[in-house]
């Protein structure tokens, strides 16, 4: 192999496929990032057996080839390099990667690429087109939400339910739980749900930055894999096995009372709460007050601290139905009010032990729910 390219695109594409590599692997070439050349174009490849990224950059390409090369010693080296055009070549009998710039040049051992997994590409045409930015959007308001114990591994997930011309999203905890909607271009001819890590859909989230030509989505003929095609990434996931649970259960239909908060403000208002709260367990009360004809409604967030002290917001809110106090984790508030981009939010109560129902003013195909913690007295 024998390929010359820019300091600047190897660096980026190393930095894209580097989030897939395995820091702690019984497979050493696992901890490596495979470079092989492809169509005059040098390919980048990482996996962790999850998840699997190809990224392609341009390059001058004088002799195919490939090998891998451990990637934490690889991608430092490159970004130590100066700004300027890089030679790699590779010496086969020993596997070691020559890289010159300017006048820096250092000898990188590799492992035969024979030794590394196939990471699938789309084949042929099909697929199922997305926008990118409306994609990237439902991931950020969907992936949070989802688990990180691996307890209970379909929990660490997110429902992806692909349903004529609509794509949902759902991820929950058992504490939480959060849906999106998206519109699909074209309708898909059969509906069906995978169950995606909510890591690779992050990870996509983070990569596709840039994008913006459509994604493509296609399930792998076995079903067990989903590639996301980018201008010039493929991102592969493994599915998760197994039956999400049926979110719509989990959704109240019902209110007695509907707060309408600035939020800005309101995320403020928990940001400082949750100074506080962070040593009671981040529970932070919620007491939702009604106005009158002379005045406007209430809604005031309190935390208390018996080690370090306590702290009260009062919030202007338009308010329909009852008053109730509820409190609720706001670290999950703070999380939700984050990324749900609108500058009004609602916020649906019925009971201090029932679900508190969030959703963006104006969107209604954003909705989030949060499990009411116990207020003790």
């Amino acid at each position: 192999m024998k390929v010359s390219c820019l300091q600047e695109n190897l660096s980026k594409g190393l930095s894209i496929v580097g989030r897939a590599v395995s820091p702690r692997s019984t497979l050493p070439v696992l901890s490596n990032v495979l470079l092989a050349t492809e169509a005059g174009r040098l390919e980048l490849s990482a996996t962790n057996l999850e998840v699997g990224i190809n990224c392609w950059i341009g390059a001058k390409v004088e002799e195919d080839g490939a090998t891998t090369v451990p990637a934490r010693t690889f991608i430092d080296l490159v970004n130590a390099l100066p700004p300027e055009q890089v030679d790699m070549e590779l010496v086969v009998q020993t596997q070691t990667l020559n890289l010159r710039a300017g006048r820096s040049e250092a000898n990188v051992k590799g492992i035969d690429a024979q030794e590394f997994p196939l990471v699938p590409v789309p084949e042929g045409e099909g697929g199922i087109s997305i926008e990118a930015d409306a994609l990237r959007t439902a991931i950020s308001q969907v992936a949070f939400a989802a688990a990180t114990d691996e307890s209970r591994p379909i929990l660490t997930g997110v429902l992806a339910k692909f349903e004529e011309d609509q794509l949902t999203l759902a991820a929950a905890d058992g504490f939480r739980l959060s849906v999106r909607t998206i519109p699909l271009p074209q309708p898909v001819p059969d509906p069906f749900s995978i169950i995606i890590p909510a890591r690779a859909l992050v990870e996509l989230g983070r990569i596709s930055g840039e994008q913006e030509d459509p994604i493509i989505i296609t399930i792998t003929p076995t079903r067990n894999q989903v590639l996301f095609q980018l201008t010039d990434i493929v991102l592969v996931s493994q599915l998760i096995d197994g039956n999400f649970p049926d979110y719509r259960q989990i959704i109240p239909q019902d209110w007695m009372t509907r707060s309408v908060l600035d939020t800005a403000a309101f995320l403020k208002a928990c940001k400082t709460a949750l100074i506080f709260a962070r040593d009671a367990a981040h529970i932070t009360r919620m007491h939702v007050k009604p106005g009158s004809d002379l005045s406007p409604g209430h809604l005031v967030v309190s935390a208390t601290s018996a080690e370090t002290g306590d702290d009260v917001s009062e919030l202007d809110a338009n308010i329909e139905g009852e008053g109730v106090e509820i409190a609720f984790n706001v670290k999950y508030l703070i999380d939700l009010l984050s990324v749900i981009g609108t500058p009004q939010v609602a916020l649906y109560t019925t009971t201090s032990s029932s679900p508190g129902v969030l959703r963006p003013v104006g969107d209604v195909d954003y909705t989030h729910v949060i499990m009411p913690m116990h207020l003790g007295r």
